[in-house]
């Protein structure tokens, strides 16, 4: 089904059986494919498309687990944001506007639980008055990127209206059918957009972790030319991404196509290189690492990746 959001089909999960206040948080997520017609002069490169992915999930709570949830996702969120280099995140919290549905005591609570969340990850953030949806509060986390642009990425949103609209109810403690909590949260939003927005930040140049190709290796002569296959077979066995350039060009003329192309690490194989195991290494930023053992630069390579490191 083309589908404008997830949170319906998620509902319609829940309702699929009984649920007593034990179950809960009940969580279910998906990388959802969605879809919705945004005029054409609004749509961006993959900043603004029509269909896009989520990486979207549902919670299904009561209101004494708001904070504990929002808490353990905001824990998730910034280990995410982490890892693809971003350090500085922008929060705000938007609280209840004049037109909304749910009793002020629930909004007391919920906006309580959520400004809590916040202070237990020692976040600062921005209170924006009237600014939440009439369903309920959210955050919003934004990134700041190399330079300096603002991204809205990451939302966790309450919601007291689709529950009961659709039905959802869970057996509570006294027997009680009541309406769940809902949490929408989104650690990237769109992954089209998130891409768009990687690719803007890091200026096509990606940290080793994230770049497709990890590493060319390039022969001099043919002589070379099993020696650089072998090497490409070794890097790939150890989990890297490699690939072999054996066209009949200079090597300067290779090695300027695949910097262009910022591939971040560039392995040069000669006759001198075959002869005692090694390749000359160069990084996409011109520095030149010198000849060294295969078995050295993988465990460099592995280690760089594994700790999500910076581009070479």
């Amino acid at each position: 089904a083309v589908k404008p959001m997830n949170c319906p089909g998620h509902v319609q999960i829940f309702n699929n059986g009984l649920h007593s206040y034990r179950d809960l948080p009940l969580r279910l997520a998906e990388f959802g494919c969605c879809h919705r017609n945004e005029p054409s002069g609004a749509l961006h490169g993959l900043m603004r498309v029509r269909g896009f992915t989520q990486d979207d999930a549902h919670i299904f709570c009561t209101e004494d687990q708001i904070q504990g949830e929002v808490a353990d996702f905001i824990v998730m969120l910034q280990k995410v944001y982490a890892d693809f280099g971003f350090s500085d995140v922008l929060v705000k919290l938007s609280t209840r506007p004049d037109k909304r549905v749910g009793s002020d005591e629930t909004w007391d609570k919920a906006e309580a639980a959520l400004a809590a969340a916040l202070n237990q990850n020692h976040l600062a953030f921005d209170l924006q008055p009237g600014e939440g949806a009439f369903y309920g509060p959210k955050i919003e986390f934004t990134l700041k990127d190399s330079l300096g642009r603002l991204w809205q990425c990451g939302t966790i949103q309450l919601d007291f209206n689709l529950p009961v609209r659709l039905g959802a109810e869970y057996v509570a403690e006294d027997n009680s059918r009541k309406p769940p909590v809902m949490l929408h949260r989104a650690i990237v939003g769109s992954m089209e957009r998130f891409l768009g927005i990687l690719i803007e930040n890091f200026a096509g140049a990606m940290p080793l972790w994230l770049s497709p190709v990890q590493a060319v290796v390039m022969n001099i002569t043919d002589a070379q030319s099993e020696y650089v296959e072998n090497v490409v077979a070794e890097l790939k066995k150890n989990g890297l991404r490699a690939i072999a350039d054996l066209r009949n060009e200079k090597i300067n003329y290779k090695i300027r196509e695949h910097s262009l192309q910022k591939m971040p690490y560039l392995l040069v194989a000669g006759e001198r290189e075959m002869q005692s195991g090694q390749v000359a290494v160069r990084t996409r930023k011109g520095e030149d690492l010198g000849s060294m053992p295969l078995q050295t630069l993988i465990e460099r390579l592995r280690g760089e990746v594994e700790s999500r490191g910076g581009a070479a």
